[in-house]
């Protein structure tokens, strides 16, 4: 999935562009008011493509710092799913997920935060920023406002 949580509505012809490079089909979203920043508009498609597509759709729409957006990919057989957020304040956060959705954390980055972890309020703070709770706390309101939205499914032919 590709969700654009807030975009101006100048920058909305882009983002479309951007997305249809990347995925080869024209994408024609369809752009709703995004309520929790008004002025601002939000739209969300579901896509198909090889592993390794949402890596280059975050590339295509980092293009626009003013924008929120996520891009979630779907485990594949033999390959990790994956899950970007990008708020403007934030930058861009990345984790691999598991079959049912779950953020991974792996036994390398387990072993580097107990290293310079100082205490189990450091430690619990690096849990946290494995886990992108800094995005999850600034793109939920942007969430929220998107319940019920429609939704554009792009199939890519051949």
């Amino acid at each position: 999935m590709v969700y654009v949580h807030s975009s101006p509505s100048a920058v909305c012809p882009h983002v479309e562009w951007a997305i249809s490079g990347t995925l080869g089909v024209r994408v024609d979203l369809r752009w709703a008011a995004q309520p929790a920043a008004p002025g601002q508009l939000r739209a969300e498609c579901a896509w198909t493509g090889d592993a390794g597509t949402g890596a280059k759709l975050v590339a295509a729409l980092r293009a626009w710092p003013m924008l929120r957006f996520e891009v979630t990919e779907e485990p594949s057989p033999g390959q990790d799913g994956e899950r970007f957020c990008f708020a403007p304040v934030l930058g861009l956060w990345h984790a691999r997920t598991s079959a049912n959705g779950d953020i991974v954390v792996n036994e390398d980055q387990l072993r580097a935060l107990a290293v310079r972890a100082r205490g189990g309020e450091s430690f619990a703070h690096g849990v946290d920023e494995l886990l992108g709770a800094a995005w999850d706390d600034a793109l939920e309101p942007f969430r929220r406002a998107g319940d019920g939205a429609p939704v554009t499914w792009l199939h890519r032919v051949g």
